[in-house]
């Protein structure tokens, strides 16, 4: 049997048993509390399992409704006042007022079994001056001159003509003079001068082997031609020449090295490389259709895409173009632009393709324009316009259009009023979705 429970009688031992109690008491609540906590977590965590499951699954019906197409809609464009500007754009390429083709025929020694390229001083885009070596061939040089006629024959020691005056005139501008030389002959004083050139380039200077000039009448009896020694050969004499493969006559101006074909190593093909001279100009390709638009004095923008060069020019001239060849005439251009630029291209524009935007025509002044997809025909031929209004309604209204340009064409209304700001039809498209996927 249980004994009762007593009081103590000791004040210190019921103070004890009080604070037992109350620890008692607050250990359940603690208790309690932390049940009732885990319910409502339970609770909340299936409500929101529910409400995810309602979001995700979904009738056939609100599927269909959410992904069906949004309606479609008229698209417009506004009515603007400004300067109409219409532009052309083709494709030219930048050349020179000369354009030199170095070739390697010729380019060999007495010793030489194979013409081998050994030398090239040269790379595109490099501007070289009057007396430098440009490339090697089996040992022998080619030596850009000054001058307009291309060397077109060897000159050896007596020789005379223009040919002769224009290397006398291009080692002239070097500082080597002709000597006692007349003007055109290729004699001791022009033989110096060459083998100065020849000198200064690290090359021996080439040479040939010439006859003596026959005697005079006073050497012998007057008439009487000198008879020659029985059994042996005309007297000869060892002199300088310049052999036409070893030179490149280029105008006046900066000399430009367009292309190089050479490879140091590879047999001489037979253009080593491409030079150009005089101020850089832009030659353009234009169609039939596109030579009614474009006038002397109009502007031109040149964008060059592989250097990303940009420059401003003036069309100079419309003309056909050259014949071409059989395998180009289908695409060959029927007509040539000429643009001069506003100021001096860079040396990195020789060469370069070349893109042309030409401004065609601009309106004298501030007109009313609109897309040119807004403008239609009607089944009796009018011009139209489809106006709409503030609040959506669209009317027919009947223009006169005028000229086109980048996309836009000027409008004057035929009967009515048309303003800056109104809105015109287009097209027809597809009205931008709400968020949620919903239209």
């Amino acid at each position: 049997m249980t004994e009762p429970t007593t009081l103590s009688d000791d004040p210190g031992e019921s103070r004890i048993q009080g604070r037992q109690r109350a620890a008692s008491q607050r250990g359940g609540l603690v208790r309690r509390r932390r049940i009732l906590i885990g319910v409502i977590g339970g609770t909340l965590a299936l409500t929101g399992v529910g409400a995810a499951a309602a979001a995700l699954l979904k009738s056939p019906a609100q599927v269909a409704a959410e992904t069906a197409a949004p309606a479609p809609d008229v698209l417009t464009a506004p009515v603007e006042k400004r300067v109409l500007s219409a532009s052309l754009v083709t494709r030219g390429k930048v050349v020179a007022s000369q354009r030199v083709e170095v070739l390697s025929a010729g380019l060999t020694g007495p010793d030489t079994v194979r013409p081998v390229v050994t030398k090239v001083h040269v790379k595109p885009g490099d501007v070289v001056k009057p007396g430098s070596v440009l490339a090697e061939v089996a040992g022998r040089p080619v030596l850009a001159l000054s001058g307009a006629l291309p060397a077109y024959r060897n000159l050896v020691s007596g020789a005379s003509g223009q040919d002769v005056v224009q290397l006398q005139q291009a080692l002239a501008v070097l500082g080597r003079s002709r000597g006692s030389d007349k003007a055109g002959t290729f004699g001791p004083g022009t033989q110096e001068a060459v083998r100065s050139l020849y000198k200064a380039a690290g090359y021996t200077p080439p040479t040939g082997e010439v006859e003596k000039s026959a005697p005079s009448a006073k050497d012998g009896k007057p008439g009487e031609t000198p008879a020659k020694s029985p059994g042996k050969p005309a007297p000869v004499a060892t002199a300088v020449g310049l052999p036409a493969a070893e030179v490149a006559y280029v105008s006046k101006g900066p000399i430009r090295v367009e292309s190089v074909d050479a490879v140091v190593g590879a047999s001489a093909g037979e253009k080593l490389l491409t030079l150009t001279a005089g101020s850089l100009v832009v030659q353009g390709a234009l169609e039939v259709y596109q030579k009614e638009s474009v006038r002397p004095d109009q502007k031109v923008e040149i964008f060059a895409e592989t250097t990303g060069g940009r420059a401003v020019g003036t069309v100079t001239s419309v003309g056909p173009a050259p014949a071409p060849v059989a395998k180009d005439a289908a695409a060959a251009p029927a007509f040539v632009v000429n643009v001069r630029p506003d100021a001096a291209l860079p040396a990195e524009f020789a060469g370069q393709n070349v893109r042309l935007t030409i401004r065609a025509a601009a309106s004298k002044d501030e007109v009313l324009v609109v897309p040119a997809a807004a403008v239609s025909s009607a089944a009796d031929g009018r011009t139209m316009l489809t106006v709409v209004s503030s609040g959506g309604k669209q009317t027919r209204l009947e223009i006169r259009p005028g000229m086109a340009g980048d996309g836009y064409v000027e409008v004057t209304p035929v009967d009515g009023t048309l303003t800056a700001g109104t809105r015109v039809v287009i097209g027809m498209g597809q009205a931008p979705a709400a968020p949620g996927g919903k239209p």
